[in-house]
């Protein structure tokens, strides 16, 4: 049987693990880049685009079309990007904290 008790002091000490490391996602960055290198998006594991380079190359009036779906292409990149990185952070700040209890499902507190 399962002692309550310890498992609950666990619980807690998972929740701390998860919101310490939900506060770090800002400090994750990943950068997407489309059109070789034409534009680069940057964003944070909190989904933020935090810096965009657009070659200058791509600013005549002619290019807009294109320019925005390299701008796009980059940042969408770049977010799946961090989303990979930052549910890596999350499963690895909390391996190891709770035992396996049949039915017990984190995955939503995880994916954060």
């Amino acid at each position: 049987m399962f002692d309550m008790m310890k498992i609950m002091g666990q619980l807690k000490e998972v929740q701390g693990k998860i919101r310490a490391a939900q506060e770090n996602l800002v400090n994750i960055t990943a950068e997407g880049e489309s059109g070789a290198g034409l534009v680069k998006a940057v964003v944070n594991g909190k989904k933020q685009l935090v810096d965009l380079h657009i070659d200058e190359s791509l600013n005549v009036p002619e290019d807009a079309e294109m320019r925005k779906d390299l701008i796009i292409a980059a940042v969408n990149k770049a977010l799946e990007e961090v989303e990979e990185k930052a549910r890596q952070v999350m499963k690895e700040s909390t391996e190891g904290l709770l035992p396996n209890i049949p039915g017990l499902d984190l995955g939503g507190i995880l994916n954060g």
